[in-house]
């Protein structure tokens, strides 16, 4: 089968596995946000415990990888380089753009951009590994920014 994008349940699947990973290692709450392939929510969950504006940031996170087709870490470094660009990505986005690590591509096994996972709650680091291993898990690529 051809998918143009992520169902509702492997975005769930994904979504659900970022929490248990989250919870196995014993990080701060999570929250995780599932877009798909145009960059429409398919799943916020936020754990207990969560700050007020986590979801904001997930949505983020997941939104300005979509945005550029490229991982968090590719961002956060564009941003350090190209600031008035970065700047200029945020107005564009209203807001929605944040280029730090925890936002990852969510590619198939042939390359094709099937949606972005944006997690936070702990430090990016943390969460990006939580979102590549549920990507992992459902069987897809994870795209971080940094080459494989």
């Amino acid at each position: 089968m051809f998918e143009h994008s992520l169902s509702l349940d492997t975005a769930d699947a994904i979504a659900d596995a970022v929490l248990e990973a989250g919870r196995a290692d014993g990080l701060q709450p999570l929250t995780v946000a599932v877009l798909d392939d145009g960059g429409r929510l398919k799943v916020l969950k936020r754990a207990d415990g969560s700050s007020v504006l986590r979801p904001e940031i997930a949505l983020g996170k997941a939104f300005g990888a979509l945005s550029l087709g490229m991982g968090g870490r590719e961002l956060a470094r564009r941003s350090q380089k190209m600031p008035g660009f970065m700047n200029a990505l945020s107005d564009l986005a209203g807001g929605l753009a944040v280029p730090v690590p925890g936002g990852v591509l969510v590619r198939s096994a042939e390359g094709r951009i099937l949606g972005a996972v944006g997690v936070t709650g702990d430090l990016s680091e943390n969460d990006e590994a939580c979102a590549v291993a549920a990507i992992t898990k459902a069987g897809l690529v994870a795209d971080t920014g940094d080459p494989a």
